[in-house]
């Protein structure tokens, strides 16, 4: 029998999805939970698993066709068993006592697969292949764990976090600094042209679903950089390979994909200039390229990483806008633009300047680095940042709060959840660091960049970029000193750094060279006081001059 299945609700409040991959043809058999196709939402980027065994009967949209939650997506050829389960648990109101009452009953399309899944027998897990396969590299049994996603589902963060619990006995060290993941330490280099081209990768304006947080006219990104440093939260991964034809799978952004539909090109087929997550990424430049008769492998960038930036088009190949696009408002950039025009028309702002000497902090990073290599973790600045960040809203916790504006109220929250502005190639997101206060460096860092890279992969769940109560964002990655960020609305204050290198800097009547931080901050009016936000930054300077006064809190 034919069933037809909807764009489910993939995420708390979004309502359309541009299909951006299909997974399978008309004709095809497929099991269920078997990944149908990519969707790219406002929120993320979300597999669509199969709710059914059966054949493929009908594909109802195109690659890059924006489809509203609810439209049908896929008919199914389904026997005659399959579709009596799931019209019996199409509507969760209903009791099919009888075999007869099960026959009668036909599917209804306009059930989502939430409902499809209310009424799932006891004992079954849903969790997307991708999650199947990590929780048996990490030998998780996957039917012991709760769902934390849409629907119950079991997500990675759930695979993830009950491999840390099921890790080795606990030691001294793994319980001062718990959850810490062993991982291949990046090399470092004092290329400065190489730190640019990192830098170029992973600065950005700082804003997400939730909120935005953007720093005007400029960029932001995830952790602070000096000349010779390439140690962000986002770092850039290696072009391992340049590969060529006949792949199972290529990631590419849905105007990428529309430009090889135009031109007649098969995106499998276009060698990819860059390597994500282990998957081949292929370029607007990598299709044109192609579609002009040049088949051979990309030519590396530069010293062979990549140094495109999010939404930054360029002169690198990077994946972005050139001189006479027209590019559709949609998705996470649409979603981007809408909460900062919020933020910016409803919180009245107010910026205040300053920097800092940060020398103790280069010298303890410098000493601390080879240490946290040692435990799998690699060291930035940013989790500097973030303690002295949360020693200053314990200090001061006006700039830890939000207007309830319905109640007419200001709430001071009592946690301390920072988030982390990262440049992706869809747009720009902040994932949200939980409990901030409750970590140590390391696990501040190790938390930092598994977000970090996540989210520039598009595998990063929208419940973990929400919750946030403070905002940091860096323009410091690409060599900006002060911006005037906007605020992550409705929290109360964002933080930018700008960059960190030597400057003049008097000391003792005496002009000398010493590493100093630009810091900027935006606060809303409404909730701070100029001099409340003075307040902050003076003590977000005091922890960053003296980083060893962390230790205390």
């Amino acid at each position: 029998m034919r069933t037809e299945f909807e764009l489910p609700d993939v995420g708390e409040g979004v309502a359309e999805g541009e299909l951006v991959t299909w997974h399978v043809a008309v004709g095809d058999t497929v099991e269920e939970d078997q990944v149908l196709a990519e969707v790219e939402t406002d929120k993320a980027l979300v597999e669509i698993p199969s709710p059914y065994d059966g054949e493929v009967a009908e594909l109802r949209a195109e690659e890059g066709e924006v489809v509203p939650v609810g439209d049908v997506l896929v008919v199914f050829e389904v026997d005659d068993a399959s579709g009596d389960e799931a019209d019996t648990s199409a509507d969760p109101d209903e009791d099919a006592t009888t075999e007869g009452d099960a026959d009668e009953t036909s599917a209804d399309p306009s059930e989502s697969v939430d409902a499809v899944e209310s009424t799932v027998p006891e004992g079954r897990v849903f969790a997307a292949p991708s999650v199947r396969r990590l929780a048996r590299e990490e030998r998780v049994d996957i039917a012991t764990l709760g769902g934390n996603g849409t629907g119950n589902r079991v997500t990675e963060r759930d695979v993830r976090e009950a491999a840390g619990e099921a890790s080795a006995p606990m030691t001294a060290e793994s319980a001062e600094i718990p959850g810490v993941e062993d991982a291949d330490a990046e090399a470092e280099t004092a290329d400065a042209d190489e730190s640019a081209a990192a830098a170029a990768r992973d600065g950005s304006a700082a804003a997400a679903p939730g909120g935005p947080a953007a720093a005007s006219g400029t960029s932001a990104a995830t952790g602070t950089a000096s000349a010779n440093d390439r140690g962000q939260s986002g770092a850039l991964e290696t072009l391992e390979s340049r590969d060529g034809a006949d792949r199972d799978r290529t990631l590419a952004m849905p105007a990428t994909r529309r430009l090889a539909r135009d031109e007649g090109v098969d995106i499998d087929d276009v060698p990819a200039s860059e390597q994500r997550d282990g998957e081949s990424f292929v370029t607007p430049a990598d299709v044109s390229a192609f579609a002009a008769g040049d088949r051979s492998s990309p030519a590396p960038a530069g010293d062979g990483t990549s140094a495109s930036s999010a939404g930054q088009g360029g002169t690198d190949g990077s994946d972005g806008p050139t001189a006479g696009d027209r590019i559709p408002y949609t998705g996470v950039r649409r979603t981007i633009g809408e909460q900062m025009a919020t933020s910016k028309f409803t919180a009245p702002h107010v910026s205040h300047h300053d920097e800092v000497e940060v020398s103790e902090l280069v010298d303890a990073r410098s000493r601390l680095k080879a240490r946290a290599e040692e435990r799998g973790v690699k060291l930035t600045y940013l989790p500097f940042a973030v303690k002295a960040v949360v020693a200053a809203l314990q200090s001061v916790p006006s700039l830890n709060a939000e207007l309830d504006e319905e109640a007419e109220e200001i709430v001071v929250h009592d946690e301390y959840n920072i988030g982390i502005a990262v440049a992706t190639d869809a747009g720009l997101m902040v994932p949200v660091i939980d409990d901030a206060d409750e970590k140590g460096l390391l696990e501040l860092a190790r938390d930092i960049n598994d977000k970090a890279e996540r989210a520039r992969n598009r595998r990063i769940s929208p419940d973990e970029m929400q919750g946030g109560t403070f905002t940091i964002t860096n323009i410091g990655a690409i060599g900006g000193e002060y911006a005037s960020p906007i605020i992550n609305y409705p929290e109360a204050g964002i933080l930018a750094l700008g960059s960190l290198k030597e400057r003049p800097w008097v000391e003792d009547g005496d002009v000398v060279a010493r590493p100093t931080m630009p810091i900027s901050m935006s606060v809303d009016h409404r909730l701070v006081d100029g001099a409340e936000a003075a307040q902050f930054t003076n003590e977000v300077k005091r922890y960053l001059n003296a980083p060893a006064l962390l230790l205390l809190e």
